[in-house]
């Protein structure tokens, strides 16, 4: 499909910079079908149905971005100050090697050193054509404790050209559910989620269930071809046990429905579901791409915020409710002032298979 199609026109001021305080006082449009609804986030029990069971990520977003400059070249050491190199981190591939994409690339060459300040250096080992590098740490303390010194959290970059990244961020750009390291983005859309929603999400009989997607920073990487046939997604790591694989089929089976919260919850069910929609244990990369046309197999509904035009995620919403349904609901959301992307308000999207 020709990606000009999942163009539209956003306001500036319709991008969040801070999350809405408390978390769970965020708007929510409700998109039922191609009905369409504002809703606060806190009425979400009474829009689900008891027997359905949410989805959440579990993934932790670690302090992946780091600001340095090089310090020895492959030419030998530098004699005045290094170029400045930036790197955001975005997928592991070893206990002490990254894959990452860096700002100021072409200055940095294979066997090149980088000093990230706090004691904390690595080197370049390999480099590909869309920017990124696979970086080694060096020295012998685990990476997560270099990084907690050094790094700062990967806001995605249309709040971080904005404003200063600061420590206000490190809690709010992460989940109540957050507990396994390794995200480089957060699984946005249970931002929302605060302890009294989920009394009431009990009291309903709304199961919940955790995987595990460590997002990377591909996810905002833009969409370049002129058609989705010539976009090639990164690779992120995801996991789902076999138990818990057993219980997302039961409750199905016994008429619930699985309602994804996040694309990255997502695209890891539908990585893990046979063609019949059962979902099976499953561990190792995926890099799915959802556009329309995409036959859903393992969810009945998602739980996102509001995404980027010409975004893979707006294209996957799409697939979801169909493009023009999603074109009319953020229509609306951006006249009634939405507020968008990581921060912002989020959208309750049924089908109507499943509403």
């Amino acid at each position: 499909m020709r990606v000009d199609l999942f163009d539209f026109e956003l306001p500036t001021d319709r991008i969040a910079l801070r999350p809405a305080r408390p978390r769970d006082s965020a708007r929510l449009l409700l998109v039922q079908g191609a009905k369409v609804d504002d809703r606060q986030f806190l009425e979400l029990p009474k829009l689900l149905k008891p027997g359905d069971v949410l989805v959440f990520n579990d993934t932790k977003v670690i302090p992946a971005q780091l600001e340095g400059q090089r310090v020895a070249s492959v030419d030998g050491p530098q004699s005045g100050p290094g170029a400045s190199i930036g790197a955001t981190l975005h997928k592991r591939e070893g206990p002490r090697e990254w894959q990452a994409f860096l700002r100021n690339s072409r200055r940095a060459r294979v066997g090149d050193t980088i000093d990230f300040s706090e004691g904390v250096h690595a080197s370049v080992v390999e480099k590909s054509d869309d920017g990124s590098a696979l970086i080694h740490f060096h020295g012998s303390e685990p990476v997560e404790l270099l990084l907690e010194r050094a790094g700062r959290m990967p806001l995605p970059p249309y709040i971080a050209s904005r404003r200063e990244v600061d420590d206000t961020d490190r809690d709010d750009y992460q989940t109540m559910f957050a507990r396994e390291e390794g995200a480089v983005a957060a699984p946005t859309a249970a931002l929302h989620f605060t302890e009294r929603l989920l009394g009431a999400l009990d009291a309903r009989g709304i199961g919940r269930e955790t995987l595990t997607l460590h997002v990377g920073a591909g996810t905002f990487l833009p969409v370049k071809t002129d058609d989705t046939g010539g976009h090639v997604m990164h690779s992120e790591w995801g996991r789902i046990d076999s138990a818990t694989a057993e219980r997302l089929n039961s409750a199905r089976a016994s008429g619930g429905r699985l309602i994804a919260v996040g694309t990255t919850s997502l695209r890891l069910l539908e990585s893990a579901a046979d063609e019949d929609g059962r979902v099976r244990p499953f561990e190792g990369d995926t890099a799915i791409f959802i556009t329309p046309g995409y036959r859903f197999k393992a969810i009945d509904g998602l739980i996102t915020n509001f995404h980027l035009p010409r975004s893979t995620l707006f294209m996957l919403v799409s697939a979801l409710m169909g493009l023009d349904v999603m074109k009319s609901a953020y229509a609306r959301a951006i006249d009634a002032g939405y507020r968008f992307y990581s921060y912002g308000d989020a959208s309750l999207l049924l089908p109507e298979r499943s509403s």
